[in-house]
């Protein structure tokens, strides 16, 4: 399918008018990616300037967060939203959902762009996919906000008013869940027992983590985030938490990325003390042969779309009504899930990364071949 340039207010720019190889001539590592469906949103009485990207919907309606950032161009928040529904077809598909993947971004930043009047137009772009496309929260929105894009579009979910509210936790408890199991791989029966994990990011995900972390009994927990008020105030509640300055090349047993994507490079990756990468950011890879690179060093890398699972099969089970016994018992599958993938890798002597993508391939391939059979029985 290709990409639709959409606009409430006015007609869209002729393709010359944006640079090439945006969405189909890219030389990166998404030229292969092959969205489905790519839409440009701009509303001009709000100044709405949002892309929803949808990826792949063979296993069912694509279902991704929106997140509101401050890109510094728009081919900056194009590639973001194009990588982050990518990731969102693996996650769906590794934790056994039936959703697709889809994302969405907003240009600019939440503090001063999020209004009422915008949201309800980002709202109504999001109804003109007539469900192709389900949104959630995510960086930049709440729970708070999805109730207002609700009022413009019943295809929203982690909503407040009538919904599951918001996926932070389930996200944290997944990646918990994650963390034990490459943990025991790791380090034995004794799995978290006397080790220092370090928690990069401690927004709505990654202080979570760090509560579910100290109930657990992690003797030392360090934690470093740009908010000095966030990580003071887990020090303050948790007597294992250290604030540091950067977490990525401290001397810990487990690194936990839970801010932004991109922190796991080459260079960071040589300087990493960890003997376990697991957390919730999302794209924890600069380009896909950093895991090579973590492979090399003896890494124990969890795919960053098997950890994060939580928040999905929260929201996705909100869509298709299931109760939170199902969905709780969803997220704690995703311990299943890492321990299927490490062991795979080990037995194979291949990555992690290519272990889990091997779990999601098989899984579109056979409802590709289902929908084959239904096809032809026509």
């Amino acid at each position: 399918m290709s990409a639709v340039a959409t606009s409430r207010t006015a007609t869209a720019a002729p393709p010359a008018s944006r640079p090439a190889g945006l969405v189909f001539d890219r030389t990166d590592e998404l030229a292969t990616a092959a969205h489905e469906q790519v839409v440009f949103c701009h509303d001009r009485a709000t100044g709405l300037r949002a892309i929803i990207a949808i990826h792949d919907t063979t296993l069912g309606p694509a279902l991704g967060g929106t997140r509101i950032h401050p890109y510094a161009s728009e081919a900056e928040a194009l590639t973001d939203v194009l990588r982050l529904s990518q990731g969102m077809t693996a996650k769906s598909a590794a934790a056994g959902m039936e959703l697709g993947g889809g994302k969405a971004v907003i240009i600019g930043d939440p503090r001063t762009v999020k209004t009422r009047e915008l949201l309800l137009a980002y709202g109504r772009f999001v109804d003109s996919l007539g469900g192709r496309y389900v949104t959630a929260g995510d960086v930049g929105s709440t729970a708070d906000d999805l109730d207002v894009v609700a009022e413009a579009t019943r295809w929203v979910v982690g909503k407040n008013k009538g919904g599951s509210g918001d996926s932070g936790y389930s996200t944290a408890y997944g990646v918990f869940c994650a963390l034990r199991a490459a943990a025991r791989h790791r380090f034995g029966q004794g799995g978290l027992a006397g080790s220092t994990i370090g928690v990069e990011g401690v927004g709505k995900v990654g202080a979570r983590l760090v509560g579910l972390l100290a109930a657990a009994g992690v003797e030392r927990i360090l934690v470093s985030d740009p908010n000095a008020e966030a990580t003071a105030r887990l020090a303050g509640n948790y007597a294992a938490v250290e604030v540091v300055p950067s977490v990525v090349d401290a001397d810990v047993d487990v690194y936990a990325p839970c801010a932004l994507g991109a922190t796991l490079t080459p260079q960071s990756v040589a300087a990493l003390r960890a003997r376990v990468v697991c957390g919730a950011a999302n794209n924890q890879l600069l380009t896909h042969d950093v895991a090579d690179l973590m492979h090399a060093r003896g890494v124990l890398w969890v795919p960053d779309y098997v950890a994060n699972a939580g928040g999905v099969v929260q929201v996705g089970g909100e869509l298709y009504g299931h109760s939170h016994e199902t969905v709780e018992r969803g997220i704690e599958a995703i311990g299943h899930t890492t321990d299927e993938v490490l062991t795979t890798a080990e037995d194979l002597g291949i990555t992690t990364a290519a272990a889990a993508d091997a779990v999601v391939e098989a899984r579109l391939a056979a409802r590709r071949a289902e929908l084959g059979r239904q096809e032809m029985g026509r």
